[in-house]
């Protein structure tokens, strides 16, 4: 393991929140780290501006370190001839709700090294870790974040993509597994993914990786934790395992999918937005067409567009409600009392 001082985190449990765009909430992530843990924000959805304000609540809530996370795509190559194939293809379910698709398609998210001004921000609110999805940003940016003091973590789905990262001066990966919701972490989509699952990922890492391992995806409880750490990661990343806490941004059908039978049978589609994500199965991941989706995030314009026509009639069929293969053993609690749960659960598996 590298020389890298991890009493900067000021962990007291070894835990810590996924950043799940679109979920977290400042509310959950301070409760987080108010609570001994290290809480996280999903930033890449948003602009520079509201990237400031969450920061700035966060910095309000808590005083303990969190973490703040941004997408690190590839840009993606336009082909307009593709992108309307894909939009004929579901014409016919805009239809069925009395809507068209958009005429053309554009990028929701930005790349990471295409937004000067949220890097700026970071330059002066100086978050405590930083963290990067789907890849890495530039070598430039990566150094200015680092002489700012400010700690960078890189999620990591195989050993390549670790060197990689400790190549370019990544501080910490997060391991993730295949049973993890959400987007997968791959930097490269035309690659094979190994589909390593939690445990193997993190064995291998931690034995032929220097840089510190937190270990991520199917991560229920403090049995799961303690799992984990005895692997070799320095902390566990739960997601899914928060999304039943009142303080997350998610829906009443979200909440409601969690419990459903559905919840039992996550699984991995690319039909979404572009790249393979594990979702609670809808009519998306069930969708028959002969044509591939444009690449992310082009193609989840159209996903977001087909379930915004779905909504207005009061369907939530094409909503995308992420979450790992621990989904059912989600608990519906609030932050504090989850993590006193964790706290005690890993004090019993010891």
């Amino acid at each position: 393991m590298t020389g890298f001082d991890m009493t900067k985190l000021n962990l007291r449990l070894p835990i810590i929140q996924a950043p799940m765009a679109g979920v977290t909430t400042p509310a959950l992530a301070a409760a987080v780290s108010n609570a001994g843990g290290m809480g996280s924000l999903g930033l890449g959805a948003v602009n520079a501006a509201t990237a400031a304000t969450l920061i700035k609540e966060m910095q309000e809530k808590t005083a303990q370190p969190f973490n703040v996370n941004f997408f690190a795509h590839d840009e993606p190559r336009r082909d307009p001839i593709s992108e309307q194939r894909w939009l004929t293809c579901l014409a016919p379910l805009f239809k069925t709700f009395g809507s068209s698709p958009p005429d053309t398609l554009t990028a929701p998210y930005q790349n990471f090294d295409n937004t000067p001004d949220i890097v700026s921000v970071l330059l002066a609110l100086k978050p405590s870790v930083v963290s990067f999805h789907f890849g890495l940003p530039s070598h430039e940016k990566i150094t200015a974040l680092k002489q700012a003091g400010i700690i960078l973590m890189a999620t990591v789905t195989c050993l390549a993509e670790a060197k990689k990262a400790q190549e370019n001066g990544i501080d910490i990966l997060v391991a993730q597994g295949i049973e993890a919701g959400g987007h997968r972490g791959i930097f490269d989509t035309t690659s094979r993914d190994d589909a390593y699952s939690t445990a193997v990922l993190t064995g291998l890492l931690t034995k032929n990786c220097p840089l510190p391992v937190i270990a991520t995806g199917g991560i229920m409880d403090g049995s799961a934790v303690i799992s984990a750490l005895r692997s070799g990661a320095i902390a566990a990343q739960l997601g899914t395992a928060f999304l039943g806490c009142p303080e997350t941004g998610i829906s009443a059908t979200y909440r409601q999918a969690l419990t459903s039978d559905e919840a039992w049978h996550t699984q991995l589609t690319h039909l979404v937005s572009g790249r393979p994500a594990r979702i609670i199965p809808n009519s998306f991941s069930a969708l028959d067409c002969d044509t591939s989706p444009p690449p992310y995030p082009i193609a989840y314009d159209a996903g977001k567009a087909l379930h915004h026509a779905a909504r207005q009639q009061n369907n939530h069929s094409f909503a995308a409600h992420w979450a790992g293969q621990g989904a059912p053993l989600c608990r519906f609690l609030p932050v504090h009392t989850l993590m006193k749960t964790l706290e005690a659960e890993m004090k019993s598996g010891l």
